[in-house]
């Protein structure tokens, strides 16, 4: 029964430097190299859905025909939305909350110019079309793969 013990840890200990030998190069060169994909543009669009006044707020299927019509053109290659709740101070200084829609939109750095021309497109188009003081906007640099 000692001999079968002796054994095991041997064997055991054997295994798992093995296994930590070739492990440890693989999970440093990992993160050594956090190349991802290709350089790429995020950018996210915030809408507001309440209308200033006694007109109702933005409903989901305006907010869907909106995406047809503006967004799937400009970026048909797809995009993502959420829906969530949002707060912000309106030009009088008033809090506002209200239902919103965050759009994630993802296209290569080098369309950027392009792209962002279409983007200031679907926020005026949306300012103007549902009375919006304004659509919020954030961009940012990554590296992504699809």
């Amino acid at each position: 029964m000692t001999w079968t013990s002796d054994t095991r840890g041997k064997v055991g200990g054997g295994v798992l430097m093995a296994l930590l030998g070739a492990g440890i190069p693989a999970l440093v060169g990992a993160a050594l190299d956090s190349h991802v994909g290709e350089p790429y543009r995020e950018t996210r669009l915030y809408f507001g859905t309440k209308r200033p006044g006694a007109a109702g707020p933005v409903t989901p299927a305006e907010f869907t025909r909106f995406l047809d019509g503006e967004v799937t053109p400009a970026f048909p290659e797809g995009f993502t939305f959420h829906e969530g709740h949002g707060q912000w101070r309106d030009a009088r200084g008033a809090l506002a909350r209200e239902s919103a829609y965050e759009v994630v939109l993802h296209y290569p750095e080098q369309e950027a110019e392009e792209r962002g021309a279409h983007v200031e497109a679907i926020r005026r188009a949306y300012e103007r079309r549902f009375h919006q003081e304004s659509v919020g906007r954030s961009d940012d640099k990554l590296e992504a793969e699809f």
